[in-house]
């Protein structure tokens, strides 16, 4: 691999910079759901917990310690409060009986978390898990013609909520 200098700016061949940037940056997971129609909700989260980031009852939580990112490519449905289409950030809220999804039009990085920019919530039902997840894991199930049933599973809890098509 050869360097390139142009005065007394340094660039790296791109495959190497890339490869640094990789390497630096925590890595991502992206879970999906294709509704009947072809369109499809997809949502990217970071799923590494640290312990000082484990989720507290009634204390904002996102894995990773930063936010979920939402694609929806069709307008939604959750917990009765319509999400149009577009990108948004989303935050859990775990409960000692149940789980709040809190969906945030705010998506400007580094941003912090305002209420005021909510713009849907959905109560979260939980269930115990036989073994414990170290890390969180987030994923679909399509269970019906217009309907996902998002699940994320962190500790000995998994938690889920549907998003309905509109």
């Amino acid at each position: 691999m050869r360097a390139l200098v142009f005065g007394s700016i340094l660039l790296l061949p791109i495959t190497l910079a890339a490869t640094a940037l990789a390497q630096s940056a925590p890595e991502s997971q992206t879970a999906y759901c294709n509704f009947d129609d072809g369109t499809q909700i997809t949502v990217e989260y970071n799923p590494t917990v640290a312990k000082n980031d484990e989720p507290r009852n009634g204390k904002l939580w996102t894995p990773g310690g930063t936010p979920m990112v939402l694609f929806a490519q069709t307008a939604l449905i959750l917990g009765g409060s319509p999400i149009p289409t577009g990108g948004y950030h989303m935050f859990v809220i775990p409960g000692r009986n149940n789980w709040t999804l809190v969906v945030n039009k705010n998506v400007t990085a580094g941003s912090k978390y305002d209420e005021k920019d909510n713009i849907a919530k959905g109560q979260m039902d939980i269930g115990s898990l036989g073994e414990a997840e170290k890390d969180a894991r987030i994923s679909f199930a399509h269970s019906g013609p217009k309907l996902c049933s998002m699940r994320i599973d962190h500790g000995k809890t998994g938690a889920f909520v549907d998003f309905k098509e509109q």
